[in-house]
């Protein structure tokens, strides 16, 4: 009676569109008998996570503040999956990179929670159960067993989770990521020269450096700075170069790039495949003197604190780019970054989707606390957990006006166009981004529309930010240049790629595969950073040549037949929506 009590009270809340959560706390006695309130500490095994040990500051208070929790965050680093496999215990909340291999392994073994039992997902994540049932049946049929083939060979009738993006329709595309930033007051100092490939880019960069050789400390500007933190199978910029360049995606199979427009693989190692010719544009930055030396050794932290002093003057990626960039301190020396596209460039966007992506939220099967965990995640997707995971404390950062529609307060607009803003110490008193949503998943695309408002959550799409005047005449350049007001509206406006969603999850690699897997992309990233700071071309062909042959000797060709069967799979999946496109 109790839990229909409870489910019909959700019900109610959920009728008014918001649900906080229920406060759960510990009490405990103390030694003089009187008692005192402790937060429940849940562990988050994120494989997205860049951060370790104790959420802090902003997010943490709120999590106190909503459910009387602290969470403790662990990221994936060497050995972590397999150590917490073998404790047979992955956390309380578990997030994943993907839906591939060691998410069924996990399943498999019996280490994740499955969200129907006894009615908890009904009951403990309403908002959830209402608004995403085609993201749980996706996950339904992710979860299944499966042959070598990809076919379902055992049920496919279990919740474990859903993947995040996930949009209310799939009518649309998420904002773009991929957004080609570069310092416009310099492009325009040059008076517009041609972009059409990435040589007429390579000239250009060449150029504005000559126009600007420091940043705003005084040190020596480049064209981009790169990072290591986030190279997975491949050098993350690299293979994130052919996607932004070619729309090609260089996510899946893992290993290469996937044309989610043709169905076509392309292996990484392969003459003239489009790793190997990014990989060559970015030794040649560096022969030029265009490429920060520091990239190969530095820390994202350390990338993005270039990026905001005017380091670096053109970015593949909104986050390193114009969102990291702009602020009115440079607006008022009229310096802005904003998207120019190469002509023969089609950016990859993903499409909007019920489905949602491959990044899932689950539940741990071992955790003591099942219905707070729901709780949690069931609040991230509301539209104040949603806003919230972007933009920081609704009333201080972000709120809606008359109309319902979002806004970003003065102190919100300060804490987007500067992360190191400190807040204020009733919310922990850390930066903005210190004390912002670590677990580093989402759940609505930002793209998708906030029922609320009837906008996207994506604050640069908000009518109280596109209806206002540009922040400095080199932004008001660009749009009378472009004809566009914001980035989305100029990114839809040129080519792009279209990566449908399916119901694709990848095929369980064998020990011995996996073995193979691990030493083969070593190699890559390794040979690969070797290659890009290579003092010549022919430095860079040798490079180039002994990490194809010490690859091949590795079982490249193995790993290479497994991505092959993968794309099949995939594609015959995604070919029935390119063709009703």
């Amino acid at each position: 009676m109790f839990k229909k009590i409870i489910a019909m009270l959700l019900v109610l809340v959920l009728a008014v569109g918001t649900f906080s959560g229920c406060v759960t706390r510990v009490t405990t006695s103390t030694d003089d008998g009187s008692s005192s309130t402790d937060l429940i500490t849940l562990t988050c095994y994120s494989q997205l996570a860049n951060w370790s040990g104790l959420m802090v500051g902003w997010f943490a208070t709120i999590l106190a503040e909503k459910f009387g929790v602290q969470i403790n965050i662990v990221p994936d680093t060497d050995g972590v999956f397999a150590t917490r496999m073998e404790n047979k215990n992955l956390g309380d909340i578990v997030v994943w990179g993907s839906d591939g291999d060691q998410y069924s392994q996990a399943i498999a073994a019996g280490l994740l929670l499955d969200w129907e039992q006894d009615d908890l997902l009904q009951t403990y994540g309403a908002y959830m159960w209402e608004t995403m049932q085609d993201a749980f049946e996706k996950n339904k049929t992710v979860s299944a067993e499966k042959d070598d083939e990809g076919n379902i060979i055992g049920d496919a009738d279990t919740i474990y989770g859903f993947a995040a993006n996930v949009a209310s329709s799939s009518e649309s595309t998420d904002s773009f990521f991929y957004t080609w930033d570069i310092r416009w007051d310099l492009y325009a100092e040059l008076g517009y020269p041609e972009c059409n490939d990435l040589d007429d880019l390579l000239e250009i960069l060449t150029d504005m450096q000559a126009l600007e050789p420091t940043d705003d400390n005084g040190n020596k500007t480049y064209a981009v700075s790169l990072w290591p933190d986030w190279d997975g199978n491949m050098v993350m910029y690299v293979k994130s170069l052919a996607s932004a360049y070619y729309g090609y995606d260089g996510d899946f199979p893992g290993l290469g790039h996937y044309d989610p427009a043709t169905g076509e693989y392309y292996d990484p190692l392969s003459e003239g495949s489009p790793y190997l010719e990014m990989l060559a544009w970015f030794n040649q930055l560096y022969q030029r003197g265009l490429l920060d030396p520091d990239s190969m050794t530095q820390t994202y932290d350390k990338m993005i604190e270039k990026v905001q002093n005017g380091g670096t003057l053109f970015s593949i990626f909104n986050y390193s780019g114009y969102l990291a960039y702009n602020n009115d301190t440079h607006a008022a020396l009229n310096k802005v970054m904003k998207s120019l596209t190469p002509t023969e460039a089609s950016p990859i966007v993903e499409g909007l989707s019920t489905l949602g992506g491959n990044r899932i939220w689950s539940i741990g099967s071992t955790t003591q606390y099942p219905e707070l965990c729901m709780e949690i995640i069931n609040w991230l997707c509301t539209p104040e957990g949603r806003l919230t995971i972007d933009y920081g404390p609704q009333g201080l950062c972000w709120d809606y006006d008359e109309n319902n529609k979002t806004y970003l307060t003065e102190f919100g607009q300060l804490c987007v166009t500067d992360r190191t803003t400190i807040m204020p110490d009733e919310w922990g008193g850390q930066t903005f981004n210190d004390g912002s949503f670590q677990i580093n998943n989402t759940t609505w695309a930002s793209g998708d529309i906030n029922p609320v408002s009837g906008e996207p959550y994506d604050y640069t799409m908000w009518a109280s930010q596109v209806s206002g005047t540009a922040s400095c005449d080199a932004e008001q350049d660009w749009r009378d240049y472009t004809d566009c007001v914001t980035i989305q509206e100029y990114m839809l406006s040129g080519n792009y790629t279209v990566d449908y969603p399916t119901t694709y999850s990848a095929t369980e690699k064998s020990d011995e595969l996996t073995l193979i897997w691990n030493e083969v992309t070593d190699c890559i990233c390794t040979y690969s950073w070797q290659a890009i700071y290579a003092s010549t071309d022919e430095e860079f062909n040798a490079i180039v040549s002994e990490m194809r042959g010490k690859a091949m000797q590795y079982g490249y060709q193995q790993c290479v037949a497994w991505c092959e069967q993968e794309v099949a799979i995939k594609d015959a999946l995604q070919e029935p929506l390119r063709s009703s496109d």
